[in-house]
């Protein structure tokens, strides 16, 4: 199955785009982007052309993902989220030399009008809250929400807030049963045999 792109957005030469990615009104997609399968590019998107992203990912309107952004599987992109490439951008100061790579893992939620500063990884799963401003790398499962984003704590797969006991231990996502550990600052899905890892 072909990509669709709605005949009012450009996909420049070079592109490449998978399968069953759908590209909407007025957006942008320059040469040399990378856009996997199965993935949503809402009203007004603009995808630079040294950036990559993943399956199955929804940028939602008036999202820009510039030079230098990677974006994993299974991303969601709030309406009108922001990211950088430049840590101190000036008009008259050509910069291009001096981009900061962004990497956002899977699975993370960046939600509506959050701004990510360049130079930051966004771990797995992770979920940003609306209006937030990321200036330090994200933990995998961490809850973050305020200007500058702080954590407030962990959250499941499923996007449910977990209830660890204080100083860590095990909780369960209240949606699917998974259970979590807490372990060193570090929150990790549980396998069913008992030890804990990193979610692949």
């Amino acid at each position: 199955m072909e990509y669709i792109v709605h005949p009012s957005a450009i996909v420049d030469a070079g592109a490449a785009i998978g399968a069953g990615t759908r590209i909407w009104h007025f957006s942008h997609v320059c040469g040399g982007a990378r856009i996997g399968a199965g993935c949503s590019l809402g009203q007004n998107v603009y995808v630079g052309g040294d950036a990559a992203i993943g399956d199955r990912v929804k940028l939602q309107n008036n999202v820009s993902v510039y030079d230098a952004v990677t974006i994993e599987d299974d991303v969601f992109c709030g309406p009108s989220m922001v990211f950088t490439n430049v840590h101190n951008p000036r008009a008259a100061v050509v910069r291009k030399h001096e981009y900061r790579p962004t990497l956002v893992r899977r699975g993370a939620t960046i939600g509506a009008n959050a701004t990510i500063v360049c130079g930051v990884t966004i771990g797995r799963y992770a979920f940003i809250g609306a209006g937030a401003v990321v200036t330090r790398d994200v933990p995998d499962f961490a809850l973050m929400a305020g200007v500058p984003a702080r954590q407030l704590g962990w959250i499941s797969r499923h996007g449910e807030r977990l209830p660890f006991p204080r100083g860590g231990g095990r909780a369960r996502c209240p949606h699917s049963g998974e259970q979590y550990v807490l372990e060193d600052g570090r929150c990790m899905p549980q396998e069913d045999d008992g030890r804990s890892a990193p979610w692949k």
